[in-house]
C-alpha cells in the first residue's frame, strides 16, 4: 500500500491499527483546542479527524448518533429539555430533535470550528441546526454544567471525544456530580464509553465516578462503529431513576425515520457479553 493513500489511526496498546483509503485532503486546521482535518475517502464519504484520531464518517455516523440518543430519549418517561455536551458536528441533535416532546435542545460544544466544518462538509447532520428548539453554545460544557440551575434538564448527552485533552473532565466524579445536582428527578446522563473490548478499564471507572455521584442506576449498551477502535463500540446512561421503564410501544411506533435504532435493537444493545457481565458483577 501506498501510504499517501490511506489515512491510518495507529491504536497503542492494542497493537493495531484502521486504514481508509482516501482520495483527497479536503481541510486542515490548528484551532484553539486541537487539530482538525477533513478527507474524501473512497469508500466512506467525508471523514472528520481530530487530533490525529477518526471522529466521524459519512457512511457510518448513524451508529453512534442514533444509539447514543434515541435509547435514552425513549427510556425517560418524557424528555422536554436535552443538553449534549460536545457534538460539534451535530448529528446527535438532529437525532434528539426528531422527538416531538422536545421543548429545547442545547448543543454545548467548545470548539466552534467542529461545527462549522460539519456545516461545510457534513450539512445532513446540521440540517436541524435551525429549528427553533436548537440552540447551539461554543463554551465550556463542564462550566456550564456546574453552574446550571437544580432542574435544568432531563437528559445530558456526553457526545464527547475521548478522555484526552479538553474531555478529559467530562469522564471524572465531579463532573458527574454536577450533572446530578442539574437533572430533574427522572433524569440521566448517557455518554460514550469507549470500546468494552479495549478500554474495558475506563468503563469500569466511569461506571463507579457516575455511581458514586448519585447517578447509582446504570446500563452499558453496544453498538457497531467501524471506523472506531475495535469497530465495536458502547454508551453508557446512568440515572437517578429505574432504567427499567423502557418505552418500547413508543420506540417501535416512533413517527421518524432512523437507520439502525429501533425496538428490538435497543433491546438487544443491552445484552450483556459474559466477560463484562463478569467484570462488574451484574
Amino acid at each position: 500500500m501506498n501510504p499517501s493513500d490511506w489515512f491510518t489511526e495507529e491504536l497503542p496498546g492494542a497493537d493495531s491499527a484502521f486504514s481508509l483509503k482516501i482520495k483527497k485532503k479536503l481541510h486542515g486546521e490548528q484551532s484553539a483546542f486541537q487539530f482538525l482535518e477533513i478527507y474524501e475517502t473512497e469508500g466512506f464519504g467525508n471523514l472528520m479527524v481530530i487530533d490525529g484520531c477518526t471522529m466521524v464518517s459519512t457512511r457510518d455516523n448513524f451508529f453512534y448518533h442514533e444509539m447514543i440518543s434515541h435509547p435514552a430519549l425513549f427510556t425517560h418517561p418524557e424528555p422536554k429539555r436535552v443538553w449534549i455536551i460536545g457534538g460539534g458536528d451535530c448529528g446527535t441533535l438532529k437525532e434528539v430533535l426528531k422527538h416531538s416532546s422536545i421543548e429545547q435542545a442545547i448543543q454545548i460544544d467548545i470548539d466552534e470550528r467542529v461545527t462549522r466544518l460539519a456545516e461545510i462538509y457534513f450539512p445532513e447532520l446540521c440540517e436541524s441546526n435551525s429549528d427553533p428548539r436548537a440552540e447551539l453554545k461554543f463554551i465550556d460544557g463542564i462550566k456550564w454544567v456546574k453552574d446550571a440551575e437544580p432542574n435544568s434538564v432531563d437528559i445530558i448527552i456526553v457526545d464527547s471525544t475521548d478522555p484526552v485533552g479538553p474531555a478529559e473532565g467530562l469522564f471524572s466524579k465531579a463532573f458527574y456530580q454536577d450533572c446530578f445536582n442539574c437533572l430533574t428527578e427522572h433524569g440521566m446522563v448517557v455518554q460514550q464509553s469507549e470500546s468494552a473490548l479495549l478500554h474495558l478499564k475506563l468503563i469500569g471507572e466511569m461506571r463507579d465516578a457516575m455511581s458514586s455521584a448519585g447517578l447509582g442506576y446504570l446500563q452499558t449498551l453496544f453498538f457497531p462503529q467501524c471506523i472506531y477502535p475495535s469497530g465495536w463500540w458502547s454508551a453508557t446512561i446512568a440515572s437517578k431513576s429505574s432504567l427499567a421503564n423502557f418505552r418500547e410501544l413508543d420506540a417501535a411506533n416512533k413517527p421518524f425515520d432512523t437507520r439502525y435504532y429501533n425496538a428490538d435493537i435497543h433491546k438487544a444493545a443491552l445484552a450483556q457479553p459474559e466477560f463484562f457481565k463478569k467484570a462488574f458483577s451484574l
